[in-house]
C-alpha cells in the first residue's frame, strides 16, 4: 500500500475551499475573480497558505506551520480555523509540540474537526508534561476532549502524569485497552515500571513475570525485568532471565548486550518519569505504523520525541515514516539522530547509506558505510551494510573481500546469510564456481529457504544447466512462497528453457502481475509469447522493457529482439510439469 503524502494530511482542504472562505471585509469579486485583503506584511492570506502548501511539499514543516499561522490573521472566523488547523498539523508534524500545542483546537470549539480536536487535547497533555506541569498534563489526558482513535494514547501516558503529578496510587492502576493487544502489553510492562519506581519491587517482578509467562514478543518484558534485577544487584538472576530469552531468540542482539552488561556488573540507570512517558507512546506509535497509519504514527513518535529526545528508536522510526512520505532530508535529518554507542546506530546508519545510494549519490553512501564500520569494527552488520553497498556499486571484489573477513571469523557456525550475500556478489563478479559452492553450503544449513533455492535454481536454468533439477528446486521455492514475483518467474523462465512455451506463458503472466515493472520478468514474458506466436504481444513487452531501466546488456538484447524477432526455439519442446 501506497502512503500518501503528509501534505495530503495537512492540506485536508483545497485551495478552493480556501479561496471561499477568505471572501470578506475589505474584499470583493470581479467577474469570478478574488480580491484578497492583504495582510501588513504585504502577503496576500491566499499567498501565504500556497506558501505553506510549498513548504509541506518540500518537507519544511515549520515554515508551512508559520505561512499557515500568517495567513490565518488574515480570515474570517472560518478561514482562520481552517487555517490554524493546517498550521497544528504542521507543526506537530515537523515536530514542534509545544507550537502545535498553542494551535491545537479546543473542545469548546464545536466547528474544529473531531478528529484533530482530539488528537490537539493528547498535543496539549503532552506538551504540559514536557514542560513540566504533571497536574494540567493528567487533567487533559484523562478528561473528556480525548476520545477515540487517542484514547489508548492517553490511557498510557496517563499513570506517567499521575506519578510526575505525585499521586503514587493512581500511578499503579493499570489502563484497560480493550482491542489493542500491543497497547495493553504496554499498559502492563509500565505498571511494572510505575511499581520500580515506587519501590514496590515484589508488585514490579510479578507483573514483568506474568508478561513472560505470556509470550514476551521481543523480549522486551525479559529485558526490563533483567534491567531491575541489575540495579537490584541480582546480576546472576538477570543473566538467567537473559539466557532464557537467547534461547528462544539467539539472534537478539539486545538481550545480548544486556547480558554481557550483567556480566560486566554495570547496570543500567532507571528511566525517567519523561522517559518512561516517552516509551509508552511509541506502543501505540508502532501499533499504528503496522496498521499502515503513518501519518497518526509520525505524530505520536513526536510527541515521544518531545518527552525523550534521546529516543533513538523514534527517530529511526520517524525517518522509516519520512521516507515513505517522499521527504528523504527529513527522514535523513532523523536518522542522523542516533549516535555511536546507540544500539539503533548501525540500523539508521545502514538506512542513511542506502538512502544516498537510491537518490544515486554513490560516494556519500560509501563514505557513510566505511564510516561506520570505523566506528564499530567488531559490529557484524556493520560490515554487511558496507558489503551490499559495494555490491550495490560494482566492487564485487571488495564487497567479496568484507564477507571474506566474517565468514572466516565466524568459522563453521557461519551463517547462512553470508554464504548468500557472498554468492551473489561471486556470481556478479564472474566466479560462478565458487558462487555455486557457497549456495550448497548454504542449501545444507538451510534446505527450505527460498531464497536460496530460487536463486541456485534460477542460476542453473539461465545457463541451462540440470534443467529437471533446477525446475524442481524453484517449483519448491514457489511453493514456499506463492506470492513472490520473482520466484514465478524463475519458474516460468525454467519452463520455456524446457520448452514448454504454453506453461511457460501462464507462470511469467502470474509473475508479471506481482512484478509489473520488472524489466526481466517482462523480457521473459516477451520471449515466450514469441515462442507461442502471439508476435505482437512480445513485441509489446520488449518495448516495455526499454521503458524500465534495464541494464545495458538487457537493452541491447530487446532491441535486437524488436528488430529481428527469435531465432529457432531454444530446444524441442518437452513437457515438463512437476
Amino acid at each position: 500500500m501506497l502512503m500518501r503524502p503528509l501534505s495530503v494530511l495537512i492540506a485536508l482542504g483545497s485551495i478552493v475551499a480556501l479561496a471561499a472562505c477568505a471572501t470578506g471585509p475589505g474584499q470583493a469579486r470581479s467577474g469570478g475573480a478574488v480580491a484578497v485583503a492583504r495582510p501588513e506584511d504585504g502577503a496576500s492570506s491566499y499567498g501565504l497558505f500556497l506558501a505553506g502548501q510549498a513548504a509541506i511539499n518540500r518537507g519544511h514543516g515549520e515554515s508551512a506551520a508559520d505561512y499557515f499561522g500568517r495567513a490565518a490573521s488574515g480570515q474570517g472566523a472560518a478561514g482562520a480555523r481552517f487555517l490554524e488547523s493546517r498550521a497544528f498539523t504542521a507543526a506537530l508534524m515537523a515536530g514542534d509540540v509545544d507550537k502545535a500545542a498553542s494551535l491545537a483546537p479546543l473542545g469548546a470549539d464545536a466547528d474544529a474537526e473531531p478528529g484533530l480536536r482530539q488528537l490537539g487535547a493528547l498535543v496539549r497533555g503532552v506538551a504540559a508534561l514536557a514542560q513540566g506541569d504533571a497536574r494540567k498534563a493528567r487533567a487533559i489526558l484523562t478528561g473528556p476532549d480525548v476520545g477515540a482513535p487517542h484514547r489508548a494514547a492517553a490511557a498510557l501516558l496517563a499513570p506517567w502524569a499521575a506519578a510526575a503529578a505525585g499521586d503514587v496510587e493512581a500511578s499503579f492502576v493499570r489502563p484497560v485497552i480493550a482491542g489493542e493487544p500491543i497497547s495493553q502489553f504496554f499498559a502492563s510492562l509500565d505498571q511494572g515500571k510505575l511499581y520500580e519506581r515506587a519501590g514496590r519491587y515484589v508488585e514490579a517482578e510479578t507483573a514483568y513475570r506474568a508478561l513472560i509467562g505470556s509470550g514476551d514478543p521481543g523480549g522486551i518484558a525479559s529485558a526490563t525485568l533483567g534491567e531491575m534485577l541489575e540495579r537490584r544487584g541480582r546480576a546472576g538472576e538477570a543473566i538467567a532471565i537473559y539466557d532464557s530469552a537467547l534461547a528462544r531468540n539467539p539472534a537478539d542482539e539486545t538481550i545480548g548486550r544486556a547480558r554481557a552488561r550483567a556480566a560486566a556488573h554495570k547496570p543500567p540507570p532507571p528511566p525517567s518519569l519523561r522517559q518512561g512517558a516517552a516509551e509508552a507512546i511509541i506502543a501505540p506509535a508502532t501499533a499504528l505504523m503496522i496498521g499502515k497509519q503513518e501519518e497518526i504514527a509520525l505524530a505520536y513518535l513526536r510527541l515521544a520525541l518531545r518527552l525523550d529526545p534521546s529516543r533513538d528508536e523514534a527517530w529511526m522510526l520517524a525517518g522509516d515514516i519520512l521516507t515513505g512520505a517522499g521527504d528523504p532530508e527529513a527522514a535523513r535529518a532523523a536518522w542522523e539522530r542516533p549516535k555511536p554507542g546507540s544500539d539503533q546506530y548501525v540500523a539508521v546508519r545502514g538506512k542513511l547509506a542506502w538512502s544516498y545510494q537510491q537518490n544515486g549519490d554513490k560516494d556519500a553512501a560509501l563514505k557513510i558505510a566505511r564510516e561506520t564500520v570505523a566506528q564499530d569494527p567488531a559490529n557484524q552488520d556493520a560490515s554487511i551494510i558496507l558489503a551490499d553497498i559495494l555490491r550495490a556499486n560494482d566492487r564485487y571484489d571488495e564487497s567479496i573481500k568484507v564477507l571474506d573477513a566474517l565468514i572466516t571469523a565466524a568459522g563453521p557456525r557461519a551463517d547462512w546469510r553470508l554464504l548468500y550475500m557472498r554468492a551473489v556478489a561471486l556470481e556478479q563478479a564472474g566466479r560462478w564456481a565458487d558462487a555455486e559452492i557457497d549456495l550448497a553450503a548454504a542449501l545444507k544449513m538451510k534446505p527450505d529457504e527460498p531464497e536460496l533455492l530460487n536463486f541456485l535454481g534460477y542460476s542453473w536454468i539461465d545457463r541451462g544447466e540440470r534443467l529437471p533439477e533446477a525446475l524442481a528446486m524453484v517449483q519448491k521455492a514457489v511453493n514456499l512462497d506463492p506470492q513472490s514475483g520473482a520466484m514465478l518467474d524463475s519458474l516460468g523462465w525454467g519452463y520455456y528453457r524446457m520448452g514448454d512455451y504454453k506453461t511457460a506463458v501462464d507462470k511469467l503472466e502470474a509473475a508479471v502481475q506481482l512484478e509489473p515493472a520488472d524489466p526481466d520478468v517482462n523480457n521473459h514474458l516477451g520471449d515466450a509469447y514469441w515462442r507461442v506466436g502471439r508476435r505482437t504481444e512480445a513485441q509489446y513487452q520488449w518495448r516495455r522493457v526499454l521503458t524500465l531501466a534495464p541494464t545495458a546488456k538487457t537493452k541491447a538484447e530487446v532491441e535486437a529482439k524488436l528488430a529481428s524477432g527469435l531465432g529457432g526455439p531454444t530446444r524441442p519442446a518437452v513437457v515438463a510439469h512437476q
